[in-house]
């Protein structure tokens, strides 16, 4: 009968992680990964990348998945705020200067039909 020393489980669980990044796996896909040394994890990742096609792949495209945010040629700041705001709020022409009597008419004055 051979002895077997049983490992603390976070230990591992990091050599599992390690060998499936190591071969190209996600985090998903190490916790898969069966072997009770670090040899054997590493053998299973290998195995099971080469399966996947997963090999060779490098990390994931940043973009995937949804909008990240704004382009980097989307300009920012004050200044593109104001034209922004001009764009969609145009210039209207000023009202006719007011006569003399309309400057000195009491606007709180009440109206009356006498």
């Amino acid at each position: 009968m051979t002895e077997q020393t049983t490992e603390h489980p976070a230990v591992l669980e990091l050599a599992r992680v390690r060998a499936g990044l190591a071969a190209g796996l996600t985090f998903e896909q190490s916790a898969r990964l069966q072997g009770a040394t670090p040899e054997e994890l590493t053998a299973d990742a290998t195995a099971f990348a080469a399966e996947l096609g997963a090999a060779n792949s490098g990390a994931p495209n940043a973009r995937s998945g949804g909008n990240q945010g704004p382009d980097v040629s989307t300009p920012t700041g004050v200044a593109a705020g104001a034209a922004l705001y001009d764009e969609k709020h145009p210039k209207r022409e000023p009202l006719p200067a007011q006569t003399e009597a309309q400057e000195r008419r009491n606007p709180f004055q009440e109206r009356t039909y006498n």
